[in-house]
């Protein structure tokens, strides 16, 4: 038996602004903490050594370009299960999770080469060999946590699509701590464990996923045992499963695009040595914590928009979409004053007082900081336009206007910048702020020039 879920809210700036925040605040939350877990790599490694802090800079990025690809599938649960939800169709919300997961596991199957012999890889890439070689000894552990972390994700998408997201901060926050605690023991050997470095984070990161997994898995088996998650877990569903591939295809693909402007800049921040590399790593995690907030803000969007794109309601839509809009503003301007007025004291936070390299990565993060001030703004405007459009299940356009905006306009710019111009870091991160700003203003024109007006009519009907 189904039951039609009403609005989530009222249709006024209010009832939107407190239903986003009660929604988005702890998928912000959750993000952050699960962002804790690379940082607290990052921190850690920075007090290790420089070399180990490069290495993994390079190996992590290596593997989220490859795990953002297949994390489009999670992120097709979201707005299906929320749309399923508002039109109260029960049982394709237990459809779309399951074969979501399928998706996952095979995508992880095809892959797992790219991780355990990356070096070769990113010695043709233009890596310093002993970078190389550090990034490949994390990524041969550390890689099997893609399996883990995969299925996560589309359960999380899930959960969060049923708007029962205290649970996914909780367990995030609770990975996080576990992944602080064995890095802690494992990098440098304490509480009688072996000094491993950068073998210790990949093996933290591994862990933490599969707790992280089992944890939530256990939760929804457990808090909605109506879904069945799995139930004849090994029968397809051939024609549910064709329809979370072509919604989270151009997902991952999107995904991938962006991912690869910033993997395209770790390796040009490579080519100018190890020092800039791990002055890049810490700026980048800085302003990928930042960004946690806004992809928060742009899941509740996803819901959100979902919902109201199940109920066919485009003015709850539309007054939501400008309310979410602002919310990012505001963040955005909150973290370009930061990052403008303390960045030294945001670098120091990654590297040990006697590091020997500290004044010029101290340096070389500034600069790049102040850089990282300008995109806030536009990476928080691209990423909320995606939400949006994810939401009425738009994802083939918003794919390649990413691709465009990312490969032909990001990646020439910061190559051209960083190099033919001859400004180094500060020129490949002005080459990001382009390819973001481009993405941006495309993927709003498209949301609020066509997809928005799709809502309610026989089209949307037939997407859903």
């Amino acid at each position: 038996m189904t039951q039609r879920i009403p609005p989530p809210a009222p249709n006024t700036l209010l009832g939107h602004s407190r239903a986003i925040a009660v929604l988005g605040l702890p998928l912000i939350g959750g993000h952050v903490a699960q962002f804790a877990i690379g940082l607290t790599d990052t921190v850690m490694l920075g007090w290790y050594g420089v070399e180990a802090l490069a290495a993994v800079t390079l190996g992590s990025t290596y593997f989220f370009t490859i795990f953002l690809l297949g994390s489009g599938f999670a992120f097709a649960v979201m707005p299906m299960v929320a749309a399923a939800a508002g039109a109260g169709e029960e049982r394709q919300i237990r459809r779309s999770t399951r074969m979501a997961l399928w998706l996952s596991l095979a995508y992880g199957l095809l892959v797992m080469p790219l991780l355990w012999w990356s070096e070769p890889i990113l010695l043709l890439l233009g890596q310093e060999a002993e970078v190389a070689r550090g990034a490949a000894d994390y990524l041969r552990i550390a890689g099997w946590a893609l399996f883990p972390a995969l299925l996560y994700m589309v359960l999380k998408s899930y959960l969060a699509a049923l708007e029962r997201t205290q649970i996914v901060l909780w367990v995030s926050v609770l990975a996080a701590a576990l992944n602080a605690l064995i890095n802690y023991m494992l990098i440098f050997g304490h509480w009688g464990a072996p000094e491993l470095g950068v073998t210790g984070a990949a093996l933290a990161s591994l862990a933490t996923n599969v707790f992280a997994c089992i944890f939530v898995l256990f939760y929804a088996l457990k808090a909605l045992p109506e879904h069945e998650l799995l139930k004849n877990f090994q029968r397809p569903d051939w024609e549910m499963l064709s329809r979370v591939l072509r919604l989270g295809l151009p997902i991952g693909l999107t995904n991938l695009s962006e991912t690869s402007l910033f993997a395209a800049s770790a390796m040009m921040m490579g080519w100018l040595g190890t020092v800039a590399l791990g002055a890049h790593g810490i700026a980048l995690s800085l302003g990928g914590l930042a960004f946690m907030m806004h992809l928060g803000l742009s899941n509740a969007a996803t819901i959100r928009a979902g919902n109201a794109f199940g109920r066919g309601d485009r003015d709850h839509m539309a007054r939501g979409a400008r309310v979410v809009m602002a919310m990012s503003l505001g963040l955005s301007v909150l973290g370009m004053i930061l990052f403008l007025a303390v960045p030294e004291a945001l670098i120091s936070l990654f590297l040990s007082p006697d590091d020997p390299d500290r004044a010029e990565i101290v340096l070389i993060g500034s600069v790049l900081l102040a850089a990282a001030a300008l995109f806030q703004l536009m990476d928080g405007m691209q990423v909320i336009a995606l939400g949006l459009l994810r939401g009425v299940q738009d994802t083939g356009v918003p794919m390649v206007i990413a691709a465009l905006s990312y490969w032909a306009v990001g990646i020439p710019a910061s190559y051209l910048l960083g190099f033919t111009f001859d400004m180094g870091g500060l020129g490949v991160w002005l080459g990001l702020v382009l390819g973001l700003t481009a993405a941006g203003l495309f993927l709003m024109i498209r949301f609020w020039r066509r997809s928005i007006k799709l809502v309610g009519t026989s089209t949307a009907t037939t997407a859903r």
